[in-house]
C-alpha cells in the first residue's frame, strides 16, 4: 500500500465534509478525496439495494483514484452496505455506525438512548443493535428525522422551518428521558445549534 495514496471519503451529499475535516484535524498530513453524492441525495428513502448500487459505484470511482482506505461518512450506506462492500474490496472500509455508538454509549448515564437518523437507517436496526451489543440493558429509541437532509442541503440551518420540523421530530424522544442523543446522519451534525 503507497502511504502517500489519499484517504476516500463519501457520503450522499455536504454532510460527509464535517466527516472530512475531522479527518484533516486528527492526521492533518493525509491527503482526501471526498465524494458527495448530491446528485442522488437523499439516501435514507431508497431500498438497501438501491443503496448497495449506489456504494458499489463511488467505491470503484475511489478506486480509480487510488485510495489507500475509504471512510464510508453517510451513515444509511453504512448500515445497508458497508458489510457487503467490505467482502468485495481488498482495501480497508471504515463505517460510521460502531464509532457512533461507541460515544453514545459511553456518553449515557441514564441508560436511556436517542437515535435520530433517516428512514434507512432507522429501518436497518443497526444502530440500536450495535448499541445493545455493547450494553444489553440500555433502552434505545429511533427517530426517523427525513426531512432534515434536504434542509442541510438547502442550506436551510438557522431558519425558522428547521426549527419547527426539529421541535416537532425531538418532542417524541424528549419525553423518553433521554440523555444520549446519536446524530445518525452526517447532515445531522450540521444542525447541532437547532437540535
Amino acid at each position: 500500500m503507497n502511504n502517500q495514496a489519499p484517504i476516500g471519503v463519501f457520503d450522499s451529499g455536504v454532510g460527509g465534509l464535517t466527516v472530512a475535516r475531522e479527518i484533516m484535524r486528527q492526521i492533518p498530513n493525509e491527503k482526501i478525496v471526498y465524494f458527495g453524492d448530491t446528485a442522488r441525495v437523499p439516501y435514507g428513502s431508497k431500498s438497501q439495494f438501491t443503496i448497495i448500487r449506489f456504494v458499489r459505484q463511488i467505491v470503484r470511482f475511489l478506486e480509480t483514484k487510488d485510495v489507500k482506505a475509504i471512510v464510508v461518512a453517510c451513515n444509511t450506506a453504512s448500515a445497508y452496505a458497508l458489510e457487503t462492500i467490505e467482502r468485495e474490496i481488498h482495501i480497508p472500509i471504515i463505517g460510521v455506525v460502531k464509532p457512533g455508538a461507541r460515544t453514545a454509549v459511553a456518553a449515557t448515564e441514564n441508560g436511556r438512548i436517542g437515535v435520530i437518523a433517516t428512514d434507512a437507517t432507522i429501518r436497518s436496526g443497526m444502530h440500536t443493535r450495535y448499541i445493545q451489543s455493547l450494553n444489553p440493558d440500555l433502552a434505545v429509541y429511533g427517530k426517523a428525522c427525513p426531512l432534515f437532509v434536504p434542509l442541510v442541503e438547502e442550506g436551510m440551518l438557522h431558519d425558522h422551518v428547521t426549527e419547527e420540523i426539529a421541535n416537532r421530530y425531538l418532542d417524541e424522544l424528549q419525553k423518553q428521558d433521554i440523555d444520549s442523543l446519536n446524530l445518525c446522519c452526517t447532515h445531522y451534525t450540521l444542525m447541532r445549534t437547532v437540535i
